[in-house]
């Protein structure tokens, strides 16, 4: 899916006149892009269309997918050995997005707009984060936009009812308390809304008080005449339509078309061309590796017991378990500070932008991930390391380390952030997140936690090596699910085998994979590149290799696909020699 194609010198003249229509085509797409994704648009500063949601009427849809494709033509026609090296990196991802978009139509993706963790309801919930109100145009402009909530919803619904008639819905294994995602956002009172919050900000502004009360009574009648209302006929659809017409099989192989969805997902997120049996089979080894190195610990611990009793005895004592939401927030910043202080070791080049730790929204947490990174969406804002305090005692503290060098630093808050701030990089590599890239990234930075001295006990590097078996396994059951006929039991039982999750995390892991199939390939796949990767620059340079220079190398041209890693590594070690 992705090749790469090195430089061949042409004139400076030549090269230049490329380069200039290439960027203006560039500029053309971004723009474009961000007119049919307006939340996205002022989640990245950009305030032109602020009063607007996304046109998915079929109509829009059907134009966006000629204009993308007409897009995608022009790119392809662009001679690749006139771009200088880093601009050939540009055009691929450039190339890649736009397929993607193309393919997510031709798929009818838009015909299952949710997952079993999220969907477009809750999406909206990050608007009065990423808006700017900072004027009286800006609160209207966000009124303007709720109020085209119940076309918007409108949309989603009929596209949903597409896929009811066609058989591409999400199976009614995972769809259990969904509902509850989209009643949390009905409340008595508009006041008590999400979208409700900017409006509460206005007492310290310098609004005239008339302009305040004005824009809370407006704020009101909009919540309570048009955001409730879209809301409860979601929920109303959702629970008595949509679940009774959901699928039994859990399998994407079971949906039209389903097993080259599934390859073409595979092949994106992960971005290589493996099959899916190999990726299976990769997991399979992985699970057996890492399974001797998890009975080592246990050896070491001399546990009276064989690992499976092990895990029951990590799944089971107290002493492993936070005894409040705050003490679980305050332990993951603990480790995140201590993690801060320890990068000059690892990076020459560290972040500007700050980030937070704090809990995961109540209204989504119950069937939400046990954490994750969220991007800031102003130059105002931090980024946030979302930690999960649903079900206390299924969250582990052994593994709390492992988690919180994937969601901050030196994962993704680092990686992300340091994307984010490459001025010199066009915006569609800023902004782009390719998740083999970003995930492997994620993972590999749990493994540098062990190289800094992070994981203090033997249970906690244990830790480490569940959240390593736990991505490992997921190569074996997102497959084993979609293609080889595994049942939701057989995987849960799987993973309940190999990994120290609790089983309600493994629960809302396996709905996770059925409900997105072929995200989760992304981490392992990712993370076995950058150390082989690693491991080739070590053996070739030898006492001339510098762990911050190779991490340097690995980051520096943002997130990329993982051919273009290899050769960007490949470049880095000659320049060595």
């Amino acid at each position: 899916m992705f090749t790469f194609l090195l430089l061949v010198l042409y004139s400076s003249s030549c090269l230049a006149q490329s380069a200039s229509q290439f960027d203006i085509l560039l500029e053309e797409i971004w723009q474009y892009e961000m007119s049919v994704n307006p939340t996205s648009a002022t989640g990245y500063g950009i305030h032109d269309f602020d009063d607007k949601l996304s046109d998915n009427s079929p109509e829009g849809l059907a134009i966006e997918d000629q204009q993308y494709r007409l897009f995608l033509s022009r790119l392809n026609k662009i001679e690749i050995t006139t771009l200088s090296r880093n601009e050939q990196i540009t055009l691929l991802i450039q190339q890649e997005k736009l397929q993607n978009y193309i393919d997510q139509y031709r798929y009818h993706a838009h015909y299952m707009p949710l997952t079993s963790e999220s969907g477009f309801h809750s999406g909206l919930a990050f608007l009065p984060r990423s808006t700017r109100f900072k004027s009286l145009a800006d609160y209207q402009n966000y009124l303007t936009r709720l109020k085209q909530f119940p076309s918007y919803f409108a949309q989603q619904i009929y596209w949903m009812k597409q896929g009811i008639a066609t058989g591409f819905v999400q199976p009614k294994a995972v769809l259990s308390g969904f509902e509850n995602s989209i009643s949390s956002f009905i409340h008595p009172t508009p006041q008590e809304s999400v979208f409700y919050a900017p409006f509460k900000q206005l007492e310290t502004s310098s609004f005239s008080t008339k302009d305040k009360l004005d824009l809370q009574q407006q704020a009101a009648e909009v919540i309570t005449k048009q955001v409730f209302p879209a809301y409860q006929q979601f929920y109303d659809f959702f629970v008595n339509e949509y679940v009774p017409n959901s699928k039994s099989s859990i399998a994407a192989q079971a949906w039209p078309n389903g097993r080259a969805y599934y390859q073409n997902r595979s092949d994106h997120y992960t971005t290589t061309t493996m099959s899916v049996e190999d990726i299976h089979n990769l997991g399979l080894a992985e699970v057996k590796r890492i399974r001797g190195e998890m009975q080592q610990i246990v050896n070491q611990l001399e546990f009276d017991g064989n690992i499976n009793q092990f895990i029951e005895f990590l799944r089971t004592d107290p002493q492993f378990y936070a005894k409040s939401a705050d003490e679980l927030i305050k332990q993951a910043s603990y480790i995140a500070k201590k993690m801060d202080a320890r990068l000059p070791q690892l990076f020459s080049l560290l972040p500007r932008i700050p980030y937070g730790v704090v809990p995961v929204p109540d209204n989504i947490a119950p069937k939400y991930t046990t954490g994750r990174y969220i991007s800031p969406t102003r130059d105002d804002q931090p980024g946030y390391y979302w930690v999960n305090t649903y079900a206390l005692d299924k969250r582990p503290l052994y593994a709390l380390t492992a988690l919180t060098l994937h969601e901050a630093v030196p994962g993704h808050h680092l990686q992300i952030s340091l994307a984010s701030e490459m001025q010199d990089l066009p915006k569609v590599r800023r902004y782009s997140y390719l998740s083999a890239f970003g995930e492997g990234w994620g993972l590999y930075s749990e493994f540098l936690g062990q190289e800094v001295g992070m994981y203090e006990t033997l249970y906690d590097d244990f830790g480490r090596l569940s959240y390593e078996m736990w991505r490992a396994c997921r190569l074996v059951v997102d497959t084993g699910m979609h293609i080889k006929e595994w049942s939701k039991q057989q995987a849960i039982d799987y993973m309940l085998e190999n990994t120290a999750l609790s089983e309600h995390n493994i629960r809302t892991e396996v709905d996770r994979y059925i409900s997105w199939p072929g995200q989760a390939l992304s981490y392992k796949i990712g993370e076995l590149t950058i150390k082989r990767l690693r491991l080739q620059a070590e053996q070739a340079l030898g006492d001339k290799f510098d762990v911050r220079e190779f991490h340097q190398a690995v980051l520096e041209y943002g997130s990329v696909p993982l051919s273009v890693l290899e050769e960007n590594i490949d470049i880095y070690i000659k320049s060595k020699k």
